[in-house]
């Protein structure tokens, strides 16, 4: 089975790697557009919808970027050269209705599509744009029967058996655009982590991620969390790790969350290659620090994209920002920006050594 995980995947774009060294600006090889702020759950670990964690602290849930300005995004991002764009939340992406149309317009200008979705509305035309032009979708998932998950998330009476049948109906398909689950990691549904792996194999899931979710915005609080529940957790992932074979994998991510929130680095060479676009308009250096202000980059509601990205506004973001200082908390580039540093640093007198 192929890897679709990896830190190393910046190695293939040599420009956003050159502009990192010289400080010029490129077209990002990946945007995550986050369509619409209105959900129809409310995940209790959803960083969007908490107040004990910072990120989503300056969402507003009415936010929606409107039809004009997305269609006109999709085309701008084609004539860039953006590579990849992976919908996703603030709210549930797939909610958002014109969301097919900007799919077929990526898809014409040879843009890959994922996103990162609870799945609810994984059916009609919008499992059809995915099937015919997706890359990959992502479920974000923490229950294992409909009580659990009307407990977890608010989510209506049957739901869960509906969201079954949708990944079911999905995987029917024979698609190329592949589905996997992320299942989030708590103390109430640690000991359901086999049971949950068993029913998507059963359902044609590609692959399970198994994560724990960020309950707090400082290493302590997550660990202390979770080292309660630690050894269960691992004793679950051994048995689903025995569900893998050849078309269905376990994706163990759950670990202390210790070098996700210190940096010793003063530049975050990975805004070059991934950047946010929310629903109210403004580009945001990452998911981890949307709608939040030390995450604001510009506002695009009166220019376009184009226009900020290669602004010396935001060419002075880029070369100025300090993760050191401005992002003391959860970061999933962190790894990502650890390979890059040690890739920039590399001495090209020694480097043929391989």
């Amino acid at each position: 089975m192929s890897t679709y995980y990896s830190s190393l995947k910046f190695l293939q774009f040599n420009d956003q790697l050159q502009s990192s060294a010289n400080g010029n600006v490129v077209a990002p090889v990946h945007v995550r557009v986050k369509p619409t702020n209105w959900c129809n759950h409310k995940c209790w670990f959803c960083a969007y919808r908490t107040d004990d964690l910072q990120l989503g602290g300056q969402m507003r849930e009415q936010d929606s970027i409107p039809e004009g300005k997305m269609l006109a995004l999709a085309h701008e991002f084609v004539e860039l050269g953006v590579k990849a764009v992976t919908f996703s939340g603030g709210g549930e992406p797939l909610l958002y209705k014109p969301l097919p149309k900007v799919i077929d317009i990526l898809a014409a200008g040879g843009i890959k599509i994922a996103a990162l979705t609870n799945g609810s509305n994984l059916k009609g035309r919008m499992a059809d744009a995915f099937a015919a032009h997706g890359t990959w979708i992502r479920i974000s998932l923490d229950a294992w029967d409909d009580a659990s998950y009307v407990k977890s998330r608010g989510a209506k009476n049957n739901e869960f058996t509906r969201l079954i049948d949708n990944i079911r109906s999905f995987t029917e398909r024979k698609s190329h655009c592949v589905l996997g689950v992320s299942f989030i990691v708590g103390d109430d549904n640690y000991q359901h982590i086999s049971e949950v792996c068993a029913l998507l194999k059963d359902c044609g899931v590609n692959h399970v991620k198994i994560t724990g979710a960020v309950v707090s915005n400082d290493i302590q609080g997550n660990n202390q969390y979770h080292g309660k529940i630690k050894k269960h957790v691992g004793q679950q992932i051994k048995e689903a790790g025995d569900l893998a074979d050849n078309e269905f994998k376990i994706l163990d991510h759950y670990h202390d969350l210790d070098e996700r929130f210190e940096k010793n680095y003063h530049t975050c060479s990975f805004l070059r290659f991934l950047t946010v676009v929310g629903a109210d308009q403004y580009v945001y250096t990452c998911q981890d620090k949307a709608y939040t202000e030390t995450g604001r980059m510009g506002y695009i509601g009166d220019k376009t994209f184009k226009e900020f990205w290669f602004s010396d506004e935001n060419r002075e973001f880029l070369n100025s920002f300090n993760p050191s200082i401005q992002c003391p908390h959860h970061c999933v580039s962190h790894s990502k920006n650890l390979a890059i540093n040690e890739y920039m640093t590399l001495d090209t007198e020694h480097s043929s050594f391989v």
